[in-house]
């Protein structure tokens, strides 16, 4: 019954567009919306109540464009809102850290490192998911509140983004962690400098991934795959400036400056 319905993703801005790029590897006939809400980006540094009402808009937003289900690309409202989301929401929700845990529910890596957002390491809630998924995992978390800006200016690779990594990462490699969860949505575009920097034999889990992986498994079994000549992907943003086409097709890595719109959700 809603095989045509689009698949509804949102994130607190662009970042969540990795997470796009990763539903497009995937699931390249599948429709889907997208909304960043970029004129009140980052949601990282709010209140759980301001959180649950953006989210709640952000829900809002994507159900009454009739999606068959959402997907919460970012990790601050995964964190702190999920359960708002789920509460608003008559479709199924997929968040980005239960599917995280999940994949690690039967890992033998002992030591993970999580980083992120103050929002989301204040939480705990990726070191709740996981320790319930798998009780034998020690895991460290980490906020690393300057990764997001600085690689919303573009600083993905030279001096700057070394220096980020090496001053918010050296703890977690003196811990000598087996494996790192990127908890936010910016992370993927800087994995290179983070692997160089923690060595090969650390483990890298990209969240838009295993959202990705789950969002398949459901659909295959829920629906048939899509036949249709030509899939149709909506972007819409809160505020958009060249900065933010700019950063977005950084994310998405294609070009989709005549694709976005600009959308009030406010009154939601």
């Amino acid at each position: 019954m809603g095989k045509n319905k689009p698949i509804g993703i949102f994130d607190s801005g662009l970042g969540g567009l990795t997470v796009a790029a990763q539903v497009i590897e995937r699931l390249p006939k599948e429709d889907f919306i997208y909304l960043g809400d970029t004129a009140r980006v980052p949601y990282g540094t709010r209140s759980k109540e301001v959180v649950e009402r953006f989210a709640r808009q952000d829900t809002l937003f994507l159900l009454k464009r009739k999606v068959k289900c959402i997907v919460v690309a970012c990790n601050t409202v995964s964190a702190l809102a999920l359960r708002e989301v789920k509460n608003v929401s008559n479709v199924p929700v997929f968040d980005a850290i239960t599917p995280v845990a999940k994949s690690l529910s039967s890992s033998k890596t002992l030591k993970i490192g999580v980083i992120g957002t103050r929002g989301t390491i204040g939480s705990n809630a990726y070191k709740i998911a996981i320790k319930k998924a798998n009780p034998n995992i020690h895991v460290f978390e980490l906020a690393c509140p300057l990764l997001v800006p600085a690689i919303e200016e573009g600083e993905i690779s030279g001096n700057l983004i070394k220096i980020l990594i090496g001053n918010y990462l050296a703890p977690l490699k003196k811990k000598k962690i087996n494996a790192l969860v990127l908890g936010c949505t910016h992370y993927p575009i800087i994995k290179k400098e983070i692997r160089a920097f923690l060595g090969p034999n650390v483990t890298l889990i990209d969240p838009a991934q295993e959202i990705a992986k789950t969002l398949s498994i459901f659909l295959s079994e829920s629906y048939s795959v899509p036949k249709r000549a030509k899939v149709k992907r909506s972007y819409f943003v809160t505020d958009l400036t060249e900065r933010f086409i700019k950063v977005a097709e950084m994310f998405l890595g294609q070009k989709i400056k005549s694709s976005l719109k600009k959308v009030d959700i406010e009154s939601l």
